[in-house]
């Protein structure tokens, strides 16, 4: 009898364990969006960038479920930020009208599944 509820009391730690894990887990993600939710407000400085980033920004916020949209939201917050860093650089820069045109293009096929259009 011992051995069961020192048993059962174990498994309730590990589980305790993993509910915390996961906790840190979201709480980290959440703060990585958050961070990067400032970049979302900032133009890159080129319009088919800005265009893109709009019409995805728009997308997802009126078409995807709740449930999906932080996924998709920090990864349009990662591709700003790496934007706004290139157009930093003017070498970079000059090629970034063509990148976030094949960007778009790219894109565009795998949002109209859900709806979108651009």
């Amino acid at each position: 009898m011992r051995y069961t509820t020192t048993k059962a009391a174990i498994g309730s730690r590990l589980s305790m364990g993993r509910a915390l894990l996961l906790l840190h887990l979201a709480a980290t993600a959440l703060f990585a969006i958050a961070v990067a939710g400032p970049a979302r407000a900032q133009s890159t400085g080129i319009v088919a960038c800005d265009d893109f980033l709009k019409k995805y920004d728009s997308c997802v916020t009126s078409k995807l479920p709740e449930a999906q949209r932080a996924t998709y939201k920090a990864q349009l917050d990662q591709t700003r930020k790496v934007w706004l860093d290139m157009a930093k650089d003017p070498s970079a820069k000059s090629t970034m009208e063509g990148t976030c045109k094949q960007t778009m293009d790219a894109i565009k096929a795998s949002l109209q599944s859900l709806g979108c259009s651009f």
